[in-house]
């Protein structure tokens, strides 16, 4: 199973305990293959480096080279603009196209009200670990 994670998901996942940890967990298990792209990850990286909770640099890069070496990056062909309310928020749509997505997994409204793009789910991250089962 191929997905895109929404930067909002692995911030969640990094800082509090809930649904995002737990599929950060499960992606770490190798449970679903993980599909991003340079603009993802410049996104994230720089959320990480800001957001209002601090970490350490050595925690930051290893979270920035775990994404790498842990994730398949595309370069999408295609400039979308599905996403009318937040055109940046495109990028995920787009990665997901790339990289033959099963699923976007996002808590962004804007992303959500599309719902499915080409076959691409998308969904909330309580909804995706309801998809992959997720056991304690």
């Amino acid at each position: 199973m191929k997905v895109v994670l929404d930067t909002n998901v692995f911030l969640s996942g990094i800082h509090w305990s809930g649904a995002s940890h737990k599929i950060l967990r499960t992606w770490f298990l190798d449970e679903f293959t993980l599909i991003t792209s340079p603009d993802i990850n410049d996104e994230l990286f720089r959320q990480l480096r800001d957001f209002k909770i601090q970490m350490e640099m050595d925690e930051i890069q290893w979270w920035e080279s775990t994404i790498l070496e842990k994730s398949i990056i595309v370069i999408p062909a295609l400039n979308l603009n599905i996403v009318d309310k937040d055109p940046d928020d495109n990028k995920f749509i787009e990665a997901a196209v790339e990289g033959k997505a099963d699923y976007v997994v996002t808590q962004d409204k804007h992303l959500l009200e599309i719902k499915q793009y080409t076959g691409i789910n998308i969904i909330t991250p309580e909804e995706f670990l309801q998809i992959i089962h997720y056991k304690k």
